[in-house]
């Protein structure tokens, strides 16, 4: 099939984007295409207008700012992968990558699309979910940043309205000395869009003792959850305990039931891949400790 008709812009600043967006609920914004361009051609989506963002230098690059790595919405995945700041600060966002679709859609797709097509299934948000990023959000009233937690509302969905275009993500960098990370997913096939995915992060002290921990799951219900794993900060680490905690909280979890898999499956399989996830980290943070002393 081919796209119905549209109109192609390609607007030279961001204000002028909002503008367009504002002016016309219809319009669609375009940067790496790798969804867009394949609903189109199915005529899923039928925009008035395409606005083409990706050459507008003010939202591309990986730059840290404080404790925070501020990633441009245009940036391509590829990119943040083999960035030495963004291994550096990000050590889960690294391992959550190459579970992105393939290398060629990593070539193309950018970090600030996959934000804002918010599939309950995909890593990045399911990392800025985690480690409680913000969301950066140009409209034509100015600048202003959400919490990941706050931006995905449902499958497809965000917090945007008419007007706003999604340019940059905020992720918060840890700077305890010894971090640690786990990633865990299952899908139909490497790179597949996930039936469920686990992504953690821990922090220790010296002695081993946990400093701070989160737990995120992305594919389950309608957008990337954060579960509270605030139980473990203090502890040392424990499988029983760790499997324990995450079993108590996905019992009543809402989750999705499709073709590919069952609510019952999706909270079986989200509660032992978060153990995993949250095993991994520990055992990483504890690696990194041993380094350190």
């Amino acid at each position: 099939m081919k796209p119905a008709p549209f109109e192609y812009v390609r607007p030279d600043a961001l204000a002028e984007v909002c503008e367009i967006l504002a002016a016309d609920e219809d319009a669609r914004i375009i940067a790496g295409g790798q969804t867009l361009i394949p609903m189109l051609a199915m005529r899923l989506a039928r925009p008035t207008k395409l606005v083409d963002i990706l050459r507008l230098g003010e939202l591309r690059g990986i730059r840290t700012e404080g404790d925070v790595l501020v990633i441009g919405a245009v940036t391509r995945q590829v990119e943040v992968e083999r960035s030495e700041i963004a291994h550096r600060a990000l050590p889960l966002l690294m391992k959550a990558l190459p579970w992105v679709g393939h290398p060629p859609t990593r070539n193309r797709g950018t970090v600030g699309g996959s934000i804002a097509n918010a599939d309950p299934s995909a890593e990045i948000p399911l990392v800025a979910v985690t480690l409680d990023a913000e969301i950066e959000i140009e409209s034509p009233s100015g600048r202003s940043a959400m919490p990941a937690e706050e931006f995905f509302i449902g499958p497809m969905l965000t917090s945007v309205v008419p007007g706003d275009c999604v340019c940059a993500v905020r992720f918060p960098v840890w700077s305890h000395p010894c971090v640690g990370t786990g990633f865990h997913e299952v899908s139909a096939r490497q790179s597949d869009f996930a039936f469920v995915a686990a992504a953690a992060q821990v922090a220790l002290d010296e002695e081993g003792r946990c400093l701070d921990a989160t737990l995120g799951l992305g594919g389950v219900g309608d957008h990337a959850l954060r579960i509270d794993v605030s139980a473990l900060i203090g502890q040392e680490f424990s499988s029983a305990s760790i499997a324990d905690l995450v079993r108590a909280a996905t019992v009543g979890l809402e989750a999705s039931s499709d073709l590919h898999a069952t609510t019952s499956y999706r909270r079986r399989v989200a509660a032992a891949l978060g153990t995993r996830a949250l095993e991994d980290a520990f055992a990483d943070a504890r690696s990194a400790n041993g380094a350190v002393q």
